[in-house]
């Protein structure tokens, strides 16, 4: 570039080339996001091994759950003024609730993963331990959901506080009326995932999170839940590159469909086990998953995976699993 015309000849900012705008590489760029946020943030799949987690470690606020709020017809503890449900008519057993989670945690360290402690929420926040559902990651940051439940709405402004303190970028928020909740999100491939509307995620969350994806060039495919199945991930898991763990029973057959058009095989989970597929994939064809699950753990070994499990069976009860009380933060790729 010439400046020998000197300054006289040259327009009022004109310097401001002297340092350009450089709009390549772009954000995701793994490069890019290392060297402007402080590391590769986010996860392309579901798959590769995992580096970073979230969890919220259980508090006390399950001592408010009573044995007289049992209802037989629904087989739950169920107070809607108090913000809780809890299934079967025993009350949650504190001591196992706390040793279940730590168990997780110290399970996840001794793999090399990196897990980080959420700040403990008012007791009020009964399903907190659950920190996948305030928020999705993809490769360069979260995108930050919308709970559908009142007991459950304000969980998002924390869980944006701790990942952005972390470092974490926020790609966006869902708002208005739309709902979003991370347990019914899944990284089928890079720049491929699926979504499932339910009882608590709508067509509007649906629609806001394609247009957010768009931006970074992902597809989204919308599964339609049948009845009162409230997220994906109780019935679908992605657990290596191309291979999926799936209940068919609580999936449409287009979704079970275009898994095969796109190449992705399909392992058939026992009927009888339905958290079995609240999993967690660690790296590629290597699982974290209940205890209370050994016949898909066999069906999984049989077709190469391996499975490594632990006991999460008083958490259910809470309503979720594995998957739930962890938040990916950082993957590497699995390609």
């Amino acid at each position: 570039m010439d400046h020998t015309l000197g300054y006289a000849a040259l327009p009022a900012g004109y310097h401001q080339l002297l340092t350009p705008p450089e709009a390549e590489p772009p954000f995701d760029d793994a490069g890019e996001l290392a060297a402007v946020w402080g590391e590769r943030w986010g996860a392309s799949d579901e798959v590769g091994q995992l580096r970073e987690v979230l969890v919220r470690t259980p508090g006390d606020e399950l001592g408010a759950v009573r044995a007289d709020a049992y209802q037989p017809s629904l087989d739950a503890l169920v107070d809607p003024a108090g913000g809780w449900y809890w299934t079967g008519a025993e009350p949650p057993s504190l001591s196992r609730v706390h040793a279940q989670h730590r168990g997780l945690v110290e399970t996840l360290e001794r793999e090399g993963v990196v897990v980080h402690a959420a700040t403990p929420l008012h007791p009020r926040y009964t399903k907190s331990v659950y920190v996948r559902d305030p928020l999705v990651t993809i490769r360069g940051g979260a995108i930050v959901g919308r709970l559908a439940p009142r007991m459950r709405r304000g969980e998002e402004a924390a869980i944006t506080r701790e990942v952005a303190a972390r470092g974490l970028p926020i790609l966006g928020t869902i708002v208005g009326n739309a709902t979003l909740e991370g347990g019914s999100f899944a990284k089928l491939r890079p720049g491929l995932a699926a979504f499932g509307t339910s009882v608590r995620c709508n067509d509007a969350g649906a629609a806001q999170l394609r247009e957010l994806l768009a931006r970074f060039g992902w597809e989204l495919i919308v599964v339609p839940l049948p009845g009162f199945v409230v997220h994906l991930d109780i019935h679908f898991a992605m657990v290596d590159v191309d291979r999926a763990l799936v209940n068919a029973e609580g999936l449409p057959y287009t979704f079970l469909d275009d898994l095969r058009r796109r190449g992705i095989e399909t392992i058939w989970a026992h009927p009888q086990e339905p958290w079995a597929l609240n999993l967690l994939t660690l790296s590629p064809g290597r699982v974290l998953t209940s205890e209370s699950a050994p016949r898909t753990a066999e069906l999984l070994a049989a077709r190469g995976i391996e499975v490594v499990t632990i006991p999460y069976d008083e958490l259910h009860k809470n309503g979720g699993g594995i998957h739930c009380s962890t938040m990916e933060l950082l993957r590497d790729d699995a390609a």
